[in-house]
């Protein structure tokens, strides 16, 4: 569920109003009035929310069994038996019916600006010995734990929450997030931005409005020019004591365990799991959905043991030499 702290919730919505918003049928022998409060993920979601099933086998354990009231599901193909009492809403996208849906009841998530007349709004709330750099920006009930220095011209959206003893450098932005004691996040950062969710067609790509939030728990390093994108409905997590190089990119609901090491320039898609005191290697990258075990290093393209990856790089090598070898010799 969307946090009431970043995001203003219209609902509710009667089922009628959401199938037409989705442009999707009314499901036969329900009852058109049926209301729903809110959205969530399969996981979080009980009888008053709407969720969704994409129809991947990732998510089907969640479907069986979760709590949902009302899910969005495909229109073709094989679906599972729904959990008792959940309304299915079979549409041809699912993802362009959430996304219709979610601008519904969240009609200004994407907001980058809000209306705010000082600097620092006089709602937020800073802490003893708290240091502010000139050009800073704090927003409407964000809060700033004892002792955070901040630098210059960096901005702390509405609702934003910092805890204490932490160093937050010049040029960043912070929303939708929560920051924990000793957090250290340098210069160009940016955190709790949308992430890159689509629905896409022939027609283009409709943008899936992003509901969740940034949780960096303490004592965790984030880069320069690092970005971490906030969940889509639920969090991304970087775990207690994780460092984070330069030029980092984390996308929407990655979680990182604690004590994990992403050197510079390491990419990590949506929904991945990293387990705890990972490290990986520069330019390593993770694909959507993927999990790799903690204690562990990792390199390559996609993720792999570092062993592993020094294998293959060894027997392309080598390779690459044999061929060319082999045309000298054909040549005389």
């Amino acid at each position: 569920m969307a946090d009431p702290r970043f995001y203003d919730n219209r609902g509710p919505f009667s089922l009628a109003e959401i199938c037409a918003k989705a442009g999707i049928g009314l499901p036969p022998a329900a009852n058109s009035a049926a209301q729903m409060f809110d959205l969530a993920d399969l996981d979080g979601a009980a009888a008053q929310h709407l969720s969704f099933f994409s129809g991947t086998r990732q998510a089907s354990d969640s479907f069986a069994r979760s709590g949902a009231g009302f899910c969005l599901v495909p229109g073709k193909g094989d679906i599972p038996p729904a959990p008792a009492g959940m309304v299915l809403l079979p549409c041809a996208s699912v993802n362009h019916a959430f996304a219709a849906i979610a601008s519904l009841f969240y009609p200004g998530a994407s907001l980058a600006a809000w209306p705010q007349a000082n600097a620092i709004d006089p709602t937020a709330l800073l802490g003893e010995g708290v240091v502010l750099g000139s050009g800073v920006v704090i927003g409407p009930g964000a809060e700033i734990g004892d002792g955070t220095r901040i630098g210059a011209g960096t901005v702390i959206a509405p609702g934003v929450a910092i805890g204490r003893g932490c160093e937050i450098g010049s040029n960043i932005t912070i929303s939708h997030a929560y920051i924990g004691d000793k957090v250290t996040i340098l210069p160009g950062a940016q955190i709790g931005q949308p992430g890159f969710g689509l629905a896409s067609s022939q027609q283009g790509h409709a943008k899936i409005p992003q509901l969740g939030r940034v949780i960096i728990q303490d004592a965790v390093e984030i880069g320069a020019g690092t970005t971490i994108d906030r969940g889509a409905l639920g969090d991304t997590v970087i775990g207690e004591g994780s460092k984070l190089d330069n030029l980092v990119q984390v996308g929407h609901n990655v979680h990182i365990g604690r004590h994990c090491v992403l050197v510079a320039q390491v990419g990590v898609a949506d929904h991945v799991h990293i387990g705890s005191g990972a490290r990986l290697a520069a330019r390593t990258a993770l694909v959507s959905g993927q999990e790799i075990a903690g204690g562990q290093d990792y390199g390559g393209v996609p993720a792999k043991p570092v062993r592993e990856w020094l294998r293959e790089i060894h027997a392309l090598s080598g390779l690459a030499h044999g061929k060319f070898r082999r045309r000298k010799d054909d040549n005389g």
